[in-house]
């Protein structure tokens, strides 16, 4: 059974990243950036991105999107977004 992985997108320093979090390593998480703030990469830029990254959706996965903000507690700090899926590497997905 292919190991299961959480990607995420979020804007880091003024530009939409994708990421793939891996548990209980030290190596880099492979990271794609899309060089740019608007508009909001497309799902066919994510799943190029993912591709680009060795990654694909896992069949019937959806992308969720969360808020979440640099201070919770003030309702009116400024609010991020954070899209998750969850994913498999594509080598193993092709098994």
């Amino acid at each position: 059974m292919a190991r299961e992985f959480t990607a995420q997108m979020s804007v880091h320093k003024g530009r939409w990243r994708l990421y793939v979090v891996l548990l209980n390593t030290t190596d880099p998480w492979p990271e794609y950036d899309f060089g740019r703030t608007a508009p909001v990469p497309t799902f066919t830029e994510r799943t190029e991105a993912l591709s680009a990254l060795g990654f694909e959706p896992i069949p019937a996965s959806e992308w969720d999107w969360i808020e979440s903000s640099d201070d919770p507690d003030d309702p009116a700090s400024p609010v991020s977004l954070i899209a998750a899926v969850q994913v498999r590497s594509r080598a193993e997905g092709a098994a």
